[in-house]
């Protein structure tokens, strides 16, 4: 359907499997190269903001490379619960903390995605809303026993186990969740040369 992108070289900048199985599913051929960077942002920088500025620090390690046909996709998924982001959990205390803080709550999924095309940058995010059933004690080591969900922003994947008995609630887009907002970035891809 993007035929304007047919003789560009779209670069996907995200190990995540997830991220990658979504930009597939728009029939777009892409590559993936990944550059290590320290996701660190500033102390003062507002929660729902973080995303669009580390979609823009990934895509600043590809500073001085992006050539007149490429297209270069960034982006960063952050969850937050009432004022607090949860990140990637880094043990296993950590997520179950997470997710029992989440359990019987609404917190906010956000993606933050920046197109960087050679002489421009799109920089866009989206917002979720998803609200968590109670969870019991058992319910939580269960999930973070089998799916060792730290990888992943707040410690789950709305794709899996958690996803199906877990949430209760869900509104805007279910594919931000997984950490792209398809059809947002599908509408900005259309007007790149349009």
């Amino acid at each position: 359907m993007l035929h304007q992108l047919k003789n560009k070289n779209i670069i996907l900048a995200s190990k995540s499997p997830r991220r990658q199985a979504l930009l597939s599913g728009l029939d777009i051929d892409f590559t993936i190269d990944v550059r290590p960077i320290d996701e660190v942002y500033p102390d003062d920088i507002e929660a729902v903001k973080v995303p669009e500025y580390l979609a823009k620090l990934k895509a600043k390690a590809f500073e001085g490379e992006i050539e007149d046909n490429d297209v270069l996709i960034t982006s960063d998924t952050i969850v937050i619960l009432g004022d607090r982001i949860l990140e990637k959990p880094k043990t296993e205390a950590e997520a179950k903390e997470m997710i029992r803080a989440m359990a019987g709550n609404t917190h906010t999924v956000v993606t933050g995605v920046a197109i960087t095309l050679h002489s421009e940058q799109i920089v866009f995010s989206d917002h979720t809303q998803v609200t968590f059933t109670h969870l019991t004690e058992e319910e939580i080591d269960y999930y973070i026993e089998k799916y060792q969900p730290y990888d992943k922003a707040g410690a789950y994947g709305v794709q899996e186990w958690i996803g199906y008995v877990a949430i209760d609630k869900l509104e805007g887009s279910y594919y931000n969740v997984m950490g792209l907002p398809l059809h947002k970035l599908y509408a900005e891809l259309k007007k790149i040369n349009s």
